[in-house]
């Protein structure tokens, strides 16, 4: 099914430079754990633009950013992308090593894309709106 999606274009992605560098560890590290996730976030990381912290528009999710997007069945969600310790879908914070979290690292504003949900039903999403993070990159 990932080749399904995967085949599709895809939108360019920005990330950070520390971003990109805690991301591919983080993926690395839970390969044994959540190897489709690990894996979906890596190949998310090699087509992405890897760019200085500073040079991240504020319009592209990154890590501790909180995004409004909008589900190809009408849902309007926001949440907070985080590292996997600090998920709590009580308080909105959803972790890049969810199939969702992994497909929203690096869309700018009006950006779409179809992920795959761990159940194996494609989705699709876009973004609305980005509020950046406090600091430049949230600690894992």
């Amino acid at each position: 099914m990932r080749d399904v999606v995967r085949s599709r274009s895809v939108p360019q992605i920005i990330v950070s430079n520390a971003d990109y560098e805690r991301l591919i560890d983080l993926a690395n590290a839970s390969m044994q754990r959540l190897p489709e996730v690990a894996e979906e976030l890596l190949a998310e990381m090699d087509r992405a633009k890897v760019v200085e912290d500073e040079a991240v528009p504020p319009h592209v999710v990154r890590m501790g950013s909180t995004v409004t997007f909008e589900s190809d069945d009408g849902r309007v969600r926001t949440m907070t992308l985080v590292y996997p310790a600090d998920e709590s879908l009580d308080q909105h914070r959803i972790s890049v090593m969810t199939p969702i979290g992994a497909a929203l690292i690096g869309l700018g504003v009006g950006q779409s894309i179809s992920w795959s949900a761990r159940d194996g039903k494609n989705h699709r999403l876009t973004v609305t709106h980005v509020s950046t993070p406090a600091s430049p990159s949230c600690q894992p």
